[in-house]
């Protein structure tokens, strides 16, 4: 994937490098033997030949000779001039967004696509950039049947030709204007694979015969006497169709029969024109204003020269289009103007002058939509977004020139002229291209609403409200068109950006979308006010510490499946002291610990802190951690104990494989690969291995999270537990889910409402309402002493059920006798109920385990009480000796120890 800051390929009037001043040549060297030469600066243009030239012959094309009459005969003057205006406004609001993107940084070759996947990114880019090579490809097309259409006018060999002039040698129909059109497109080809560096050293040439033509257009309607024609063409079967026609001069009743509108039969198409279809073939005229905009990388001054050039350009266009409107519908009558597109030839004083014009136009408007196209095609092969497919097309030549998307663009043109006539297409052309420019108003658009501080440009003459309004012009007209090209084209593209973004092609852009997120994720997290916070829309918000990842995927994996939508932090502590560091270790850190977090395919953010205690570290992340209302609430940790961890790292095939970063090709992986992820992680910590942190401290962590009012969560045994990763099909169906209540650990305590417990029940819900656990079995167990006095369990247990049936938490309810067990529980002397934390004899615990064994030994998860942590640090290693010999070899467990009340039974 190529850097922003890598030309992609040599830049110039569509798609062309510019090396005099005139369109633009091609560079006879790479970009990097251009960079490589100090004495000639790429940056010598002016802003009439960088940006006016090629913009003006652009815009020119066929239009201009050959359908200025087709558009007034058919719509007549009014809506000629509306169609007229109706085009430069759309255009004129994408120039703006045009000059404003230009200005605000150099762009490379590519034109649109450039502009549009460096603003909206690759997904987006490459659709629409693919639509636009699309949209010139058709384009080369349009005028290569354009100026066969012209040259058959004059060499045609039908006898009933509407030219009297000539030599006919040329024979005609359907099939030979195919064949005439290959021939054309052949030399596009030659002059493109061989000398396109003729074509682009004389577009200023070819601009000055063109305006000579116009020259000779205005002063012949002063010059020619009125004259009469007849016009034939051919009719149904072999009749011949015969239109008398006149060229009046200067007539007032000619120009009032010509101001309203007469659609009538096409005769190239023999279909009945409409106003849609009309200004589609007139909007081609207006798809060239982006030249000047590709010229910025050799432009002396482009910040002035883009807007000042294109606007310039437009404005000069626009005139002479008014003013050919006005003279042709106040000179000729109406059938002139239906039936002899090149009537332009019949009225001039001298009619090769008009020819010429016509060919060099057409001719020109063809070589420049080649050439752009292969280059759009090209820059699209460079940044690999399509794949195989088109990787050919990144091949250049040693002069530079990329041949393999000049043969794409040719072959794919050759399919176009099988359309015939350049009327049959003109609509497919235009709907591409306002698809493209509403793209280019949607990118300025997003760049303005995301309101980054570096865009800037230094063209200030827009705003939201002019990219808004051009998107919605240029879709409205899409539709007024050919609703059926418009929503084929729209489906095209909805279509590639699906390829495109389940290719995932991740590039070193930058993201508009990463701009416009953050914009309305602060202007939400601000709306998101904790003292509206309400019970009954609770969720879990977790804070997961993490010592090492190679031991501890399975419960982050787990973890991920009991946030329900809630905020989820991976969060780790670096030991040691930034005053003894030259800089922050931590900052480094942040990619290698993403890259686990996109490798496991968990919904994840990190927090990562640096501190001389990881007890210290973990009161700053519990702190700091999150913003707003969106902070944890909950704690989850590993379990102390001296086990020797696995590392997953050696047993997932996904950390083996040594493409990470790169499951679609090329893929951007942000410079970390698998070797840097495995040696970035140390190794999973060995038997002998000092330990990072103490019994009294990891009790003090569980202390200090409670005082914060935050919910406690220790995972045991979470790396024997299977089916939690991304790939896995595993729906639950075989699972049960195991809820031990009570606080087994104090016998005496019976408090079916305690918030822990309900607390307990909340998050055994969470987890039996994610993918993974949908449709696995929970049980609830209830220890009773039945050898008691007080034989109340029955009545709890009635109790007990309508509880679930207000939470609305589905469960099948176990008793379980316990009498064996509280036998070995030592009461205290004058009380019914055991200190919090006293110390608990072996025999009680062993038969605690054992009760959990026989009961929950085939449980996929186990929730459990989590008692309260002592006040006294002396008593850490008891209160930890505790947990570990209840539970011992039960599997994946989860102690749970819940402060805030997140249960709630009204509406």
């Amino acid at each position: 994937m190529s850097n922003e800051r890598t030309p992609l390929i040599n830049t110039g009037v569509c798609g062309l490098s510019v090396t005099s001043v005139a369109c633009g040549a091609v560079s006879d060297g790479s970009p990097e033997s251009n960079a490589g030469s100090p004495s000639k600066d790429p940056r010598k243009l002016n802003t009439f030949f960088g940006v006016m030239v090629p913009t003006i012959l652009s815009m020119f094309s066929i239009v201009l000779f050959l359908r200025t009459g087709f558009v007034v005969g058919h719509a007549g003057l009014v809506q000629g001039l509306s169609m007229v205006i109706v085009a430069y406004t759309i255009i004129s609001l994408t120039i703006l967004s045009i000059c404003a993107i230009s200005t605000n940084g150099a762009i490379q070759g590519g034109g649109a696509y450039y502009m549009i996947s460096r603003s909206l990114g690759p997904e987006f880019g490459g659709s629409i950039g693919l639509m636009f090579f699309l949209a010139k490809v058709c384009a080369c097309g349009e005028y290569v049947l354009g100026l066969v259409e012209a040259i058959l006018d004059i060499f045609g060999s039908d006898p009933e030709s509407s030219v009297s002039e000539g030599v006919r040698v040329l024979p005609q129909g359907y099939w030979y204007t195919v064949l005439y059109s290959a021939v054309v497109l052949l030399l596009c080809l030659l002059v493109c694979l061989v000398g396109a560096h003729i074509y682009s050293r004389t577009a200023f040439i070819i601009l000055l015969v063109v305006t000579v033509s116009l020259l000779s257009i205005f002063i012949s309607s002063v010059a020619v006497k009125p004259q009469n024609f007849v016009i034939t063409h051919p009719g149904p079967g072999n009749q011949t169709l015969r239109y008398n026609a006149s060229y009046t001069g200067f007539s007032a009743n000619t120009l009032r029969n010509n101001l309203g509108s007469g659609y009538s039969l096409d005769y190239s198409t023999n279909s009945v024109m409409s106003f849609a279809t009309v200004f589609a073939v007139m909007f081609t005229s207006c798809t060239g204003i982006m030249a000047g905009a590709n010229m910025s990388g050799e432009l002396k001054t482009p910040s002035v020269s883009i807007p000042k050039g294109t606007i310039i350009a437009v404005l000069y266009t626009f005139i002479v289009y008014v003013l050919l409107f006005l003279l042709v519908s106040a000179t000729c009558d109406r059938t002139l103007l239906i039936q002899d597109y090149g009537f332009l030839q019949r009225i001039n004083l001298w009619s090769p002058f008009v020819t010429i014009g016509i060919y060099c136009a057409s001719l020109s408007a063809a070589m420049c939509s080649m050439i752009g196209a292969s280059r759009i095609l090209h820059a699209l092969a460079l940044d690999q977004l399509f794949g195989l497919p088109l990787a050919p097309a990144a091949i250049t030549s040693s002069s530079g020139n990329p041949w393999v998307a000049v043969l794409y663009t040719w072959g794919l043109a050759q399919c176009v002229v099988f359309a015939g006539q350049l009327n049959a297409i003109a609509s497919l052309v235009t709907v591409f291209y306002l698809l493209a420019y509403a793209a280019v108003d949607l990118a300025c658009l997003a760049l303005e609403w995301a309101s980054a501080p570096n865009f800037r440009p230094t063209f200030q003459l827009f705003s939201w409200h002019t990219c808004l309004l051009g998107i919605l012009s240029c879709l409205v007209m899409m539709f007024v068109i050919n609703p059926v090209y418009s929503s084929g084209s729209i489906v095209l593209l909805l279509l590639l950006l699906l390829f495109l973004h389940y290719r995932s092609p991740t590039s070193s852009w930058g993201y508009i979308s990463q701009a416009l997120i953050f914009h309305q994720v602060r202007k939400y997290l601000l709306m998101l006010d904790v003292r509206k916070d309400h019970v009954k829309f609770w969720r879990p918000q977790v804070l997961l510490m993490v010592a090492n990842p190679r031991s501890s995927c399975q419960l982050i994996l787990f973890v991920n499946q009991l946030k329900k939508g809630g905020l989820y932090v991976l969060g780790h502590v670096q030991l040691g002291d930034l005053d003894s560091l030259p800089s922050d270790p931590v900052q480094q850190q942040y990619n290698f610990w993403l890259s686990l977090v996109d490798k496991l395919g968990v919904k994840a953010f990190v927090d990562l802190t640096l501190s001389p205690s990881v007890r210290q570290g973990t009161q700053h992340l519990l702190r700091i951690t999150g913003l707003g209302g969106m902070k944890p609430n909950m704690l989850i940790l590993g379990f102390y104990d001296s086990s020797t961890p696995e590392d997953f790292f050696l047993q997932d095939s996904a950390f083996c494989d040594s493409s990470i970063g790169q499951s679609s090709e090329g893929e951007y992986n942000f410079g970390i690969d698998l070797p840097s992820l495995q040696a970035h992680f140390p190794p999973v910590r060995h038997v002998e291995s000092p330990r990072w942190l103490s019994p009294e401290e990891y009790v003090g962590i569980i202390s200090d999270a409670i005082k914060m009012n935050k919910n406690v969560c220790l995972g045991r045994y979470f790396f024997q537990l299977e089916g939690e990763g991304k790939d896995s099909k595993v729906d639950g169906s075989e699972r049960t889910i195991d809820v031990w209540p009570f606080n087994l650990l104090q016998p005496g305590s019976r408090d079916y409402e305690d918030v822990c417990s309900l607390f307990l029940l909340q998050m055994a819900c969470v987890l039996n309402m994610s993918n993974k656990w949908r449709h696995a079995r929970m049980r609830i167990f209830l220890n009773v002493e039945t050898e008691c006095q007080d034989q109340g369990w029955g009545v709890n247990e009635e109790t007990f059920l309508e509880l679930l049936k207000k939470l609305r938490i589905r469960a099948s309810i176990k008793i379980v006798p316990w009498d064996s067990v509280v036998q070995h529980h030592t009461q205290p002397e004058g009380g019914h109920h055991a200190e919090p934390n006293q110390a608990l004899s072996d025999d009680f615990l062993s038969a605690v385990n054992c009760l959990l064994m026989e009961h929950s030994s085939q449980a996929a998860v186990r929730f459990l009480y989590l008692p309260r942590p002592p006040a006294h640090h002396s008593q850490a290693q008891q209160y930890l000796t505790q947990l570990e010999v209840v539970t011992n070899g039960l599997g994946p467990t989860l102690l749970i120890h819940g402060v805030t009340p997140v249960t709630y039974t009204d509406l």
